[in-house]
């Protein structure tokens, strides 16, 4: 890199140069700068010994000619700053700035520290239609997507209040624009449609057979919507009805057309489609009876198998539901058990756990003996065993118990908290069928199991070790949604075939339907995979989207003002804050602040380590800097505060003006400690991560090891923030805090009350052990959250941004220099020379710290260590110590540039340049000086909205494209017969459906189109469907659905139940429907054959009639005990 020092290039730089640094005079400048610092201060700005009126031409001249060993240093590539409407400043008057010269450490090209690849399409993954590009997170409350369903044409989805509604056939067209009809962050979406306000959407189920989608809500309600109505927004919801009185957490509809709900405490109903369908005929007016008429008719699975008081099944909350249409049962899944049901006769079948062990009864649940756990352990935490042993127990021994004992309690409960038991990582996320009728069952440990129809476990695969979110399943493939954004493709024997990053944050559904695998981030981002993806028209696609780039490209350009500052646990007043920020903030959109030591003390370390363990951040003197800040920056006028975080005595904010507002959100905290055994956060770093025009930026406040022999300690500081820095939204973090309060406040007394003994006593052992304890627990916990609690070390957060930018007190010190040598230099401006001997720039030149990074070339005087309130250079320590000046509050970055000359594109989509760069010398209220660096940003990013239609039209005209995409339509020749049956009672009859292709596998299923009563009066049969094209109780078909091998066959059993001798009442209400059983009665069954991959399917009719030839009568008493509210 040109810009980057080379030990060779600096060398031959510096062969020009003398060896010897400038004459020193023989006077001491030092003495002259202590007695220019006594004159009297006057109200203008203080002319100090810096102004350049006080330096003298030749050693200006000496300093910074061309000659200088810091013109190797490069400026950036951008020359000129931008200007015009992206710039931010008061007046529409913005300042031009030359870029500064920077340089650049050794190491950034390779590993963790590597700039993220970026380009216009990216190469790792399949071209997608971005149905949704990702919004901000801050336009999204009370709106977030959280779940998606297909049918033939459309996309729904479910939302914090109420659905909306895509038409696939209009998802290529623009979006409304920021002036558009929609709200905020759906700008760029393709044109839908919404609901009226509901409680959240939950869960979602198609209903092909009546063109309806069914929804469960947070306030236990199941509402229905129809799927061919005129949508306009907000469209109103049909038929609704109170199903649970918590949260309907999951629906799915059974092979016989009823509707099954699942909610919290392990409740599972079934509304019988006999009710349901009766409640759609009424009318709109009839909405209160037709909601009573279902509401009456459910049927309680869980009292139906409660014997005694002693439950069959689990007590955990619904988590899926699976219908297995092959062999026509549900599945019920728990996070730790299953439950598997007959769908036809309501009967539970075997409940087995995740290893596949059968339960013949639910034993206390794992978080009674979580609890029951803790309260022993803190029994015998605080309780001695004898009187003799009390006795003998010191005061401050039985304290040290108390400490460990509480932030132990602390520890164990934050863990449960944040619903992550050490246990529970084989917890169950989510379930599938395969075309095969295997299921597929998804763990929070990266596990897929594969289970027969029966419950058997058969095999397990470990594909990635993040945690498993979601499935979905097309021909012969499974795809897999993973926390990590991550979708992979997989066989049916769980091979896999592909893998690709979906998104930059978690896929939580996936849905198949026009043609497109959809997958649905955490942020609400909305992504299609062509089914024939990947493949060969990845390439195609991606070329013609590239080669269409201007068309879609967007350049920004933003200015950042980044200040540090090393308070010393004191105030500043008004004027200093305004010399330091608001001076120079009149052009930017975006400040960000750093200040460490706001507050210090070991009684508030203590304090804020115990805090931090529960997810309490944040002081009354954090609070005050924040409001005096704002003030300053003219907050709620000129700029928005956009959020902070703050770790003990380190504190980071960020600020954001106004009308840049609409392009700047998703900001997530993080912050690691590194002092005392990487605890106690009086050493470490604090993070803010924002989204400005769809590029990340990070920005890291860090306080590092002090004293000038500890280099290396400082570069391990950096490398243990780097790669633990995690960003989470603040109210992710751990919810403990509400939950155990009487532990949180044991813990603080204990640490305030014996602190002094702990420190001096003990020499911090105590401290430590307990804090460091503590504290690894919390962190290691949001690490498991963010990988699926795999042991595999993650790429840092921080290495996937487009930006990042470190600041803060470093404390590199300068070294083989005295006090008197570095305070001569600094009066006679001999920066370059002093940068010599910085650590700083030694250890970045050789590759050991803040690798790859740039900073400006410094020209200010070293900013540590000063006396309070002396101005001038003569406030430099002259104490005893006589600490040597140093710069230790530094301000370094990273953009996207792997090369000097690179200009800001979607390859390399951020380029920065540093406009200013400099010290308040003037600012007297601590003993550090107040940093500043402006920075000009160039950002370049994708219309999303543009890029969509391009994308159409691609899928549209390009010959090659369609000529693949059609090749998706085979659908290998089948033969069904016979063409029709005839079924008296109990018969069996059978189907041979056979596959005479000789190269595709055939997958078919097996529908119900429609049930009819023969009444041979001349007329046209009317069939009407069941939900979901549902069989008929009376009716049994298995297998129903599978696949049949090239030029093989397979027989299906259609047979008739009798199901007279289940006469049953419901809610005491007898049910009869002997009298429609009497009479003939026929369904047509639809054979829906498709291929392996193929997107359309072909179909065959077969008629089944029912004949009476008698009328039996069996009672089964056993099953009728058995059974409960059944509706035959």
């Amino acid at each position: 890199m040109n810009d980057r020092i080379d030990d060779d290039d600096s060398d031959k730089e510096l062969a020009g140069l003398t060896s010897l640094p400038p004459h020193r005079k023989a006077h001491s400048y030092s003495q002259q700068l202590r007695g220019a610092s006594t004159h009297k201060r006057h109200q203008r700005v203080r002319k100090h010994s810096l102004d350049d009126s006080r330096i003298s031409s030749n050693i200006e001249s000496s300093f910074y000619n061309s000659d200088s060993d810091d013109d190797i240093f490069s400026r950036s590539s951008s020359t000129n700053p931008a200007g015009g409407d992206e710039e931010y400043s008061e007046g529409n008057e913005v300042t031009q700035y030359q870029p500064l010269q920077e340089f650049v450490g050794t190491g950034g090209g390779t590993g963790i520290f590597k700039a993220p690849f970026r380009a216009s399409v990216h190469p790792g993954r399949p071209p997608c239609l971005e149905l949704r590009p990702h919004p901000l997170r801050e336009t999204q409350v009370g709106k977030f997507l959280r779940n998606i369903a297909c049918t033939e044409t459309q996309m729904w989805a479910g939302q914090e209040g109420g659905v909306r509604v895509w038409e696939i056939q209009n998802s290529y067209e623009p979006g409304s624009g920021l002036g558009g009809k929609v709200r905020r962050g759906d700008e760029d979406a393709a044109p839908f449609c919404e609901s009226a306000d509901t409680s959240p959407t939950l869960c979602l189920a198609v209903d092909n057979g009546n063109r309806l989608v069914w929804s469960g809500h947070k306030d236990g309600k199941i509402r229905s919507w129809k799927m061919d109505q005129r949508f306009v927004t907000p469209f109103k919801e049909g038929l609704s009805w109170q199903a649970h009185r918590g949260p309907v957490l999951s629906i799915v509809l059974s092979s016989y057309g009823d509707l099954w709900s699942g909610s919290e405490g392990g409740n599972l109903k079934i509304w019988p489609w006999e009710s349901v369908e009766k409640s759609l005929s009424l009318s709109p007016e009839e909405r209160h009876m037709a909601a009573l008429l279902v509401e009456r008719s459910f049927i309680d699975l869980r009292s139906q198998v409660t014997v005694n008081g002693v439950c069959s099944i689990s007590s955990q909350d619904v988590k899926s539901l699976l219908c297995d249409h092959v062999r026509g049962r549900i599945w019920c899944a728990g996070p730790l058990s299953f439950s598997l049901w007959d769908a036809r006769t309501k009967e539970l079948l075997k409940v087995f756990n995740i290893e596949g062990q059968v339960e013949n009864r639910v034993d206390m649940s794992s978080v009674q003996q979580q609890d029951q756990a803790i309260e022993d352990e803190m029994k015998v935490k605080f309780v001695s065993t004898s009187k003799k042993e009390k006795s003998q127990t010191s005061f401050l021994q039985r304290s040290r118990n108390a400490i460990m004992g509480a932030a132990d309690a602390v520890r164990r409960v934050a863990t449960k908290g944040a619903g992550a038991f050490v246990d529970d990582t084989k917890r169950t996320e989510a379930l599938v069928q395969t075309s095969d009728g295997m299921i597929w069952s998804g763990c929070t440990n990266g596990l897929l199991v594969q289970w027969d129809g029966t419950g058997t476990r058969v095999q397990d695969f470990n594909r990635h070790p993040c945690a498993i979110q979601c499935f979905c399943t097309f021909g012969t493939r499974l795809y897999v949604g993973y926390v990590s954004g991550i979708i992979q493709v997989l066989d049916l024997e769980g091979n896999l075939i592909a893998a690709w990053v979906a998104h930059n944050g978690p896929v939580i559904k996936l849905a198949v339907g026009c043609d497109y695998v959809f997958s649905l981030a955490t942020h609400g981002g909305l992504r299609g995979w062509i089914i024939a993806s990947p493949g060969p028209v990845d390439n195609m696609i991606r070329a013609e989207l590239a080669a269409k780039e201007l068309i879609y490209t967007r350049r920004h350009n933003v200015r950042i003002l980044i200040g540090t500052w090393n308070v010393g646990q004191g105030r500043a007043s008004q004027d200093s804050l305004s010399s330091w920020l608001g001076s120079i903030a009149s052009d930017v959109g975006i400040v960000v602040v750093g200040l460490q030591e706001v507050e210090m003390g070991a009684g508030f370390l203590a304090m804020s380590a115990a805090k931090e363990t529960v997810g309490l951040e944040g002081s009354a003197m954090g609070q005050w800097w924040l409001d005096t800040i704002g003030k300053a920056l003219e907050e709620g006028k000129a700029f928005e505060r956009m959020g902070s975080r703050q770790l003990a005595g380190l504190l980071v904010s960020l600020w954001v003006r106004k009308n840049l507002r609409t392009h700047v959100g998703d900001i997530d905290a993080g912050a690691v400690p590194c002092g005392f055994g990487r605890a106690i956060g009086n050493k470490g770093g604090v993070g803010l991560r924002i989204r400005v025009y769809d590029r990340i930026m990070c920005f890291v406040n860090c306080h590092l090891a002090a004293h000038l022999e500890a280099v290396n300690r400082r570069n391990a500081d950096f490398d243990h923030i780097y790669r633990n820095m995690v960003f989470t939204r603040s109210s992710n973090l751990l919810t403990a805090a509400g939950m155990v309060p009487y532990l949180f406040l044991l813990c603080s007394l204990a640490f305030s009350t014996y602190l002094f003994w702990l420190l001096y006593s003990s020499g911090l052992p105590l401290v430590l052990s307990v804090t460091a304890g503590v504290s690894t627990a919390v962190h290691v916990l949001r690490g498991a959250n963010a990988t699926g609690g795999s042991s595999e070390e993650p790429k840092p957060d921080l290495s996937e941004a487009d930006m990042v930018v470190f600041f803060g007190d470093f404390n590199y010190r300068l070294f083989g220099i005295s006090y008197d040598e570095a305070r001569d230099f600094v009066s006679q401006r001999c920066f370059d020379w002093l940068r010599e001997k910085d650590q700083l720039r030694a250890e970045m030149k050789s590759g050991k710290v803040f690798q790859g990074m740039r900073e400006a070339l410094i020209k200010f005087p070293p900013t540590y260590k000063f006396e309070r309130h002396q101005p001038g250079l003569g406030g430099y320590d002259s104490g005893e110590k006589k600490r040597i000046p140093a710069w230790c509050d530094r301000i370094i970055y990273r953009d996207t540039r792997t090369a000097p000359a690179y200009e800001c594109s979607l390859d390399c989509p951020v380029v920065s340049s540093i406009l200013q760069y400099d010290a308040c010398m003037d600012v007297t209220d601590s003993d550090h000086k107040p940093v500043r660096c402006k920075f000009n940003v160039k950002i370049s990013h994708v219309d999303r909205s543009i890029r969509r239609k391009e994308f159409g039209v691609i899928m549209k005209s390009n010959e090659k494209i369609r000529s693949i995409l059609e090749d998706l339509c085979y659908v290998p020749e089948a033969t069904v017969s016979p063409n029709s049956l005839l079924l008296q009672n109990l018969d069996t009859s059978f189907l041979l459906i056979t596959n005479r292709s000789t190269k595709d596998k055939a997958i078919y299923k097996i529908t119900c189109q429609g049930l009819s009563i023969v009444k041979n009066d001349g007329h046209a049969p009317e069939y009407s469907p069941r939900a979901g094209f549902g069989f008929p109780r009376w009716l049994e078909v298995t297998p129903a659905a599978g696949i049949i091998k090239p030029e093989q066959n397979v027989e299906i059993s259609v047979r008739h139940e009798d199901l007279l001798a289940l006469e049953e009442s419901a809610n005491g209400v007898p049910q009869t429907w002997w009298n429609e059983d009497t009479r003939d009665k026929e369904v047509i069954l639809m054979v829906h054959v498709q291929g392996s991959s193929s997107v359309q399917t072909s179909c065959r009719q077969i008629h089944v009639r029912h004949c009476m030839s008698a009328k039996t009568v069996r009672i089964d008493s056993k099953s009728n005990s058995a059974r409960r509210n059944q509706i035959s």
